[in-house]
């Protein structure tokens, strides 16, 4: 079956300010995303006035949420995502163009021209772009899985810093439950190749990624919080 068509880039609002309904968005999500979890945050004055590439291990849904609940409306943060999605589902589609922060992936696209034409533009208007470097979802909690290169490409390209991001408590999700965001310093592109951003950006996240305790307590709601997406 052939793949379906990436929508073009001048079509999602990649850019650095927030969209309207994205505010909107904002007003009840994140009040209610802190209802439900106990999320503490470390280092938010390390925060780039942007543009600038976040890059975070990856565990669970709600990883996503946490940074979008955390970090600030402007500069706009971006996440990549599957094309399929927007291209099959109209209702997705209209959500995403108005709502905003999104650049899409093809996974069957080698090299992916339209994603860094995307990426680019984003960071080129001033925006930010949020990237999991491991791919997938990682192993453990307090464990990450080697980076691949793509978030190096972007910030090494564009000449704008790297924001290591380290998430704890999210793979296993229940009710209240504690969960922390450690933001490192950013790391400047200047100088760097992309190995060597890899390789630097990679041991920073796990200088970050503090090692894991189970809270304990009751857990309420836990299967049906960690499997929610």
């Amino acid at each position: 079956m052939e793949a379906p068509a990436q929508p073009p880039a001048d079509l999602l609002p990649v850019q650095r300010k927030a969209t309207l309904a994205y505010r909107a968005i904002r007003l009840w999500a994140v009040p209610l995303l802190h209802a439900l979890f106990r999320i503490s945050v470390a280092g938010r004055e390390r925060i780039p006035a942007g543009p600038y590439v976040l890059i975070a291990n990856h565990l669970n849904w709600l990883d996503s949420f946490a940074i979008l609940a955390t970090f600030p409306a402007e500069p706009r943060v971006h996440f990549l995502g599957d094309t399929t999605m927007l291209v099959t589902r109209k209702v997705q589609w209209a959500l995403v163009k108005s709502v905003g922060g999104y650049i899409p992936v093809n996974r069957q696209a080698r090299p992916d021209l339209v994603l860094f034409e995307h990426a680019n533009r984003c960071l080129e208007r001033g925006g930010v772009i949020a990237i999991y470097p491991e791919g997938n979802y990682g192993p453990t909690e307090g464990e990450i899985s080697p980076f691949k290169k793509g978030f190096a490409h972007f910030a090494v390209d564009n000449r704008v810093p790297v924001l290591p991001v380290a998430l704890s408590g999210t793979q296993d999700l229940w009710l209240r439950k504690p969960i922390r965001l450690i933001i490192g310093a950013p790391i400047e592109s200047t100088g760097q190749t992309v190995e060597s951003m890899v390789t630097l950006a990679e041991a920073r996240v796990r200088e970050l990624l503090p090692s894991y305790r189970d809270p304990g307590g009751r857990k309420l709601l836990r299967r049906r919080l960690t499997h929610l997406f």
